[in-house]
């Protein structure tokens, strides 16, 4: 049985481009919510750091991630990238197995 992988970091842009990332990070959240495999997938603004933005995915295995990062909406996401200022990225991968309730 596969592992169901999570990734979770931040990425970070100027404050002053929010405006201008939210659309994009909207199609980018929508068009990877609807991906086969896709658990889970949000982007979150830190209430206290403007600018830095949370990253959270969850995908079924690595053959629905592989799928993922060849999808038209991430190559349109990163393209995106240099004229939203994106540039600080600290994404990690993790193997998680079942969870449970804390």
């Amino acid at each position: 049985m596969s592992k169901t992988l999570l990734i979770i970091g931040t990425i970070r842009l100027p404050p002053e481009n929010l405006a201008a990332a939210r659309p994009a990070m909207r199609r980018m959240v929508e068009a990877s919510r609807a991906e086969p495999g896709c658990l889970d997938y949000g982007y979150a603004e830190d209430v206290f750091d403007p600018g830095l933005i949370h990253v959270k995915e969850r995908w079924a295995d690595q053959h629905a991630l592989d799928r993922h990062f060849a999808s038209a909406h991430i190559a349109e996401w990163r393209a995106a990238w240099p004229a939203l200022g994106i540039g600080e990225r600290q994404l990690h991968l993790y193997e998680i197995g079942e969870a449970r309730p804390t």
